[in-house]
């Protein structure tokens, strides 16, 4: 070995002059790779959440191809490896009772295997928060690269986005206004393409957040997957990785408050998805990084939303590509940044949009004629949600912003499915629909069913909103007055899980408040007959409840929280 060249991670592998050192040269040079390659240059590892069930992701062997080409061109040695692929459309229970398993697979793996720096391959909802989550516990050079939004979907002359269309039009079936079979022909017209949401939903969001956090180049929230540009940025990525390893650029130097704080008012900037908040707290997490709910209130509630996307406005990602994309945001809310915040690319995020152009005012308005005022995450409080709520006011209704109604309560999402379509349900639209057991340890997983379907009864009076309150998550697609991430869940104890039908309760955005106006007295009577569901006997289940933290602290396992870098592991032989 040349005693110039700095001793990498990779050389407690290949490096050795020994039995073990064969071994593991050996049995790589199987796949055809030089001798060379091995000589203490950079391995990257190129972490790869490609799976068939996981449509968003479906193209990233193709991508990572790209990426290899960049980690070449650089004098690094690229090895691909796989882990958990979570599909958001596929999976079931939900996704999200997944991710904190994948981050486990992400973080064992890149530990245990020789590799100096990562590349993240990320784009369906949960695959970004998982691989940043397993990574930052690892902290060792790190890149993200998203797989990019689908094109605009097109139907019968208009465009239609991934998710919200969904959503908008199987209500319009439930309420007469749509046939069954226009509704399959929009399947085909909805997702033309590779890639994820096209919508600012969650895999758009959180694309987003990997961007304004500093962990991937400028550019990467939007540039289409079908855009050959999207390519470049992989080889450009692949080339960025091996010298972010030579310079020992790791993921603590860029995820600092300042990076959080960052992409929290990016966030509101943008429109993004509530399932951000959970997922950065879980990241803030790993990272040993002091972050709280009720930061985003603090730091970002009051700050404007200035791109009309769906599902708050009328444009997709495609458009928010082609109007300049997240540069150009962030460009228009400098003065609320830390500017000085390290990016991946080693510039600062101040240097990355300075001269960021927009090319479309419809789509990005300027920060002083915002598309929406203080849109923001909200966190609400009160007896209801003693630990916090949040809501998104961008998607909801101004009107029902402040509202007093009567609970009609379910208690499962079964119970949900089997009364809501029922005429003779006692519900209008000034009640407010409750939702129960669908938090972290109900579900379990906390699925994306807060945006409850209204009842058809309601919807055949031209009604589209009504508060729907519950400790479950909203597709980023989704729309609505809709109270979500309730702490603590029902499952746990909470409060919700005493909430009865006819109980009254108040909503008031403005002051954070979401009351339940029941006497302390009834609630202890209520609390005293009521009792836990069963809890999961074993496997995966059994350990996520077991040890999963509520949605207010980020809902990852107790025992996951922080990290423990990457030393070497001892020898497997």
């Amino acid at each position: 070995m040349d005693p110039k060249k700095p001793v990498r991670r990779s050389q407690a592998w290949f490096g050795r002059q020994d039995r073990d050192g064969f071994v593991h040269r050996s049995w790589l040079k199987n796949q055809g790779y030089p001798h060379d390659l091995l000589d203490g240059r950079p391995v990257i590892g190129i972490c790869n959440t490609w799976s068939e069930l996981t449509p968003c992701n479906g193209h990233f062997r193709e991508l990572a191809e790209f990426v290899k080409r960049g980690v070449y061109e650089a004098g690094g040695f690229p090895l691909e490896f796989p882990v958990m692929s979570l599909g958001e459309t596929q999976l079931r229970p939900t996704a999200m009772l997944f991710r904190n398993l994948a981050s486990m697979d992400v973080e064992e793996s890149i530990r245990g295997n020789p590799i100096d720096g990562v590349v993240l391959l990320m784009g369906c909802d949960k695959t970004t928060p998982a691989l940043l989550m397993g990574a930052a516990s690892c902290d060792l050079p790190t890149i993200g690269l998203s797989g990019g939004p689908m094109l605009n979907g097109k139907f019968r002359g208009k465009d239609i986005g991934s998710g919200t269309g969904v959503w908008q039009m199987s209500e319009m079936v439930r309420a007469g206004e749509m046939t069954m079979d226009e509704f399959t022909e929009a399947e085909s017209c909805m997702h033309r393409s590779k890639g994820s949401c096209m919508t600012m939903g969650t895999a758009s969001t959180m694309a987003s957040m990997v961007e304004a956090l500093g962990m991937a180049l400028p550019e990467n929230a939007a540039i289409p997957a079908a855009d050959t540009r999207r390519n470049r940025l992989a080889q450009m990525t692949g080339r960025r990785i091996v010298e972010m390893v030579k310079d020992d650029l790791r993921m603590s130097k860029i995820l600092t408050r300042a990076a959080f704080e960052n992409a929290i008012r990016a966030n509101a900037a943008i429109g993004g998805s509530t399932n951000a908040v959970i997922h950065l707290l879980a990241v803030a997490g790993r990272m040993g990084v002091e972050l709280k709910l009720d930061d985003w209130d603090q730091l970002g509630s009051q700050i404007p939303c200035l791109v009309d996307l769906q599902p708050s406005g009328r444009f997709l990602m495609e458009d928010f590509f082609y109007a300049g994309g997240l540069p150009a945001v962030l460009k228009e809310i400098r003065h609320l940044l830390h500017l000085d915040a390290l990016t991946v690319n080693g510039k600062t995020i101040g240097e990355n949009s300075a001269e960021a152009p927009c090319w479309n005012r419809e789509v990005i308005k300027p920060f002083e004629q915002p598309f929406k005022p203080a849109a923001g995450i909200a966190v609400l409080r009160g007896n209801l949600a003693p630990d916090g709520a949040v809501i998104k006011p961008s998607a909801a209704s101004e009107h029902l912003l402040r509202h007093r109604g009567r609970a009609v309560v379910f208690e499962t999402i079964e119970d949900f499915h089997t009364r809501i379509d029922d005429e003779a349900l006692d519900v209008d639209e000034t009640c407010i629909l409750v939702l129960k057991n669908c938090g972290p340890k109900g579900y379990p997983g906390m699925a994306e069913v807060g945006n409850m379907p209204l009842p058809p009864k309601v919807l055949r009076k031209g009604i589209t909103d009504m508060v729907r309150i519950s400790d479950a998550r909203m597709s980023g697609t989704a729309y609505g007055t809709v109270v979500l991430h309730t702490s603590p869940e029902a499952a746990a104890g909470g409060p919700l899980a005493l909430v009865k039908s006819g109980d009254m309760i108040e909503l008031d955005v403005a002051a954070r408040r979401l009351h339940l106006e029941v006497s302390d007295a009834e609630l202890a009577r209520r609390r005293a007959d009521w009792q836990a569901p069963e809890a999961p006997k074993r496997g995966w289940y059994k350990l996520y409840v077991d040890h999963v933290q509520q949605a207010h602290l980020g809902a990852d396992l107790d025992f996951l929280v922080g990290g423990s870098g990457a030393p070497v592991p001892r020898d497997s032989h």
